[in-house]
């Protein structure tokens, strides 16, 4: 097979794992992983609560891929910025795009636009150390709200409802420690449109909200509905039967008079923030469910003051210049990894993979399973892709110095990690992450002599 280099857009697991499968796959490719961020590993590193350490075992498998031979690292370099999409056909056989899904899905219900309504991306990205987001964040709610049934949810209410000193031994920056620190909340309240059987929790994140002493979780009785579907499903799922299981035993346990609540109410469709200046409060709907997994409203409203709204609804992935995008679904139109034009037609040379293919789903399995689908088209594809018209690998570092882009390499990052590793040993914890993007630029560079 002929030689090839290919562009992956995105270092997060999704376009790790694209250069790591295509790499074993054809001995003549080489891969330039461009990532927009000082560091890589996308939300694995920016999108995990800083107390999952075990999470981030997967850190390590992604950190030897960057690494190895034939995949190059390209970090603080932003496509649509330093580079377009004619500079990477120019430079490169192929390109994939791998840029996951970094903003809030919206949620359009009255109120929602009121002061205290927060995205939960939004909160991740501030309380994970994202560069790029403020390093503030008000937390003067006594009585919160969460909207949603996955494990972001449950992460959320977490980080509100958890003591900042228990996150001390964590990799967690100072910023967001002294605003954890500041936190007001006593009482979180997590809302779910199913019952038991349909939430997206994963029995390990249900079973960690109960970890602190400081918090009690309170699963509230109404709406803690099993109907014939659900204990099918209850029968044929481990998964399932774990997490209902583990509902149970929050639903059947008394209270120890925490100091922190998290509450869990079932059946419940938010249908209104409420408020006049700012939030003050929330009213859902109850739901029943139908036999098939899905629900119905039943007339029946319940208002619950809180003075913030954190809506963790989905991810939603962003249109990236010059692309084809599907603004309803948030994916870019694709046929198993190959970019489709307005007609449906593949665009030679330009595949795409993880979120941005498939949308906000699945866990790091499903990645890797994904990137392979990815490769599999660009390799049968091989021999009709355009040559490029500029041969010299080097030469996009070039272009990249002349458009006036620090770029951050392997051996750049590994100095980063070095110092994030260092800062946390003088602590007594294993890592303190750095969170302005120039101090990390900083921190990457050559040691002076």
């Amino acid at each position: 097979m002929r030689d090839l280099r290919v562009a992956v857009v995105g270092a997060g697991p999704a376009g790790i794992y694209a250069a790591d499968i295509l790499t074993k796959e054809h001995d003549g490719a080489h891969v330039d992983l461009i990532e927009r961020l000082p560091a890589p590993f996308g939300l694995v590193r920016y999108g995990v609560a800083p107390d999952h350490p075990r999470i981030k075992e997967i850190i390590k498998a992604l950190h030897r891929v960057v690494g190895r031979d034939r995949i190059r690292f390209l970090g603080n370099v932003e496509y649509g910025v330093d580079l377009k999409l004619d500079d990477l056909r120019r430079h490169y056989d192929a390109v994939i795009f791998a840029t996951g899904a970094i903003s809030d899905r919206e949620l359009d219900i009255p109120g929602i636009d009121l002061p205290g309504n927060h995205g939960a991306a939004d909160f991740v990205s501030w309380y994970a150390g994202h560069p790029d987001v403020p390093r503030d964040w008000s937390l003067d709610a006594r009585q919160v709200a969460v909207i949603g049934a996955g494990n972001v949810a449950l992460d959320v209410a977490r980080m509100l409802a958890k003591p900042a000193d228990e996150q001390l031994s964590t990799e967690i920056a100072d910023n967001v420690y002294q605003g954890l620190k500041a936190n007001q909340a006593t009482d979180v309240h997590v809302f779910a449109r199913r019952g038991p059987a349909q939430i997206k929790f994963t029995p390990m994140e249900l079973r960690e909200l109960s970890h602190s002493p400081a918090v009690d979780v309170i699963v509230h009785p109404e709406g803690f509905e099993i109907d014939e579907a659900s204990q099918r499903a209850i029968n044929s799922n481990k998964g399932t039967r774990l997490m209902v299981d583990t509902l149970l035993k929050y639903l059947e346990a008394e209270p120890t008079g925490a100091e922190h609540r998290i509450h869990i109410h079932l059946c419940h469709a938010p249908v209104e923030v409420l408020g006049a200046e700012r939030v003050e409060g929330l009213r859902t709907e109850r739901t029943e469910l139908q036999g098939d997994g899905t629900v119905r409203g039943t007339g029946e409203y319940v208002d619950t003051p809180v003075q913030a709204v954190y809506r963790a609804v989905g991810y939603l992935s962003s249109h990236l210049p010059g692309l084809p995008f599907d603004h309803q679904a948030g994916v870019m139109t694709n046929d198993r990894g190959r970019v489709l034009d307005l007609d449906d037609v593949p665009l030679a040379g330009l595949y795409v993979t993880g979120w941005i293919k498939r949308g906000p789903i699945g866990l790091i399995g499903h990645t890797k399973s994904d990137a392979a689908e990815t490769i599999a088209s660009l390799l049968a594809d091989l021999d009709g892709l355009p040559r490029p018209e500029v041969s010299d690998p080097d030469a996009i570092l070039k272009h990249l110095a002349d458009r006036g882009a620090t770029v951050v390499d392997a051996d750049g990052w590994s100095r980063l990690d070095a110092h994030e590793l260092a800062l946390g040993q003088g602590q007594g914890r294993e890592r303190i992450k750095v969170v302005p993007r120039e101090e990390m630029i900083r921190a990457a560079g050559p040691t002076e002599e």
